[in-house]
């Protein structure tokens, strides 16, 4: 009788040693890769938006073709969005202008300016992330989000380059993950604005390259 005890007691020993030896986030999709696409929303992007940025609507064929590649590689699609409350209380002070004296502001959700605009959707597995400064990563839980995943490479797609790309770029590279600005992927209101923040971001250390580039090197 004696030794049954033991063996059963053994035999759950065991068990509970192995079940203890996963801990549950193990279970969790993992990737390596992230998409992080940037605020194309209808009021950045739509030439009737509140904040149109000239360059952004030509960027959406680029953000389909980066985003049909990382699908194909298991890559975690992100879509950051603005979402401001209609009374502009979360908004950024220089911004707040927009909210007061009658005026509706900008990306309020349920509103079409706060829409992805026509021409990106995203699929049902897809992380939809808001945020209410430039930075994707400022008091949002992105970061744990991704961590969870095991990413350890963020590509970046969006609008606009001297904000809210460039903001969530800075970010990410001081969480220490590699951080790549998908340049065809990428927008601003001028060239010159364009050309000098890539500038600024390959000289702290960002990598700045061309979808065909990302292609040849994240295979």
């Amino acid at each position: 009788m004696k030794k049954i005890v033991l063996m059963v007691m053994l035999a759950m020993s065991i068990l509970t040693s192995n079940a203890q030896s996963e801990y549950p986030t193990s279970k969790v999709e993992k990737h390596d890769v992230a998409i992080l696409i940037i605020d194309m929303q209808n009021d950045f992007v739509d030439p009737n938006g509140k904040l149109c940025v000239a360059g952004a609507k030509a960027t959406i064929p680029a953000i389909n073709k980066l985003i049909a590649y990382g699908r194909s590689k298991n890559w975690k699609v992100v879509w950051i969005t603005r979402d401001h409350r209609p009374s502009g209380v979360d908004v950024d002070a220089p911004r707040i202008p927009l909210f007061v004296d009658g005026k509706t502001g900008y990306c309020v959700p349920g509103t079409w300016g706060g829409a992805l605009v026509d021409g990106l959707k995203p699929e049902k597995e897809d992380i939809m992330s808001p945020k209410y400064r430039n930075s994707a990563f400022f008091n949002t839980n992105l970061d744990l989000m991704l961590r969870r995943m095991g990413v350890k490479t963020v590509v970046l797609a969006g609008t606009q380059y001297p904000n809210c790309v460039r903001g969530t770029a800075n970010d990410a590279m001081s969480y220490d993950y590699e951080t790549v600005v998908c340049t065809d992927a990428c927008s601003a209101k001028t060239p010159e604005v364009a050309a000098a923040n890539v500038f600024d971001m390959q000289n702290m250390g960002i990598k700045c390259i061309s979808l065909d580039e990302v292609e040849k090197e994240y295979k």
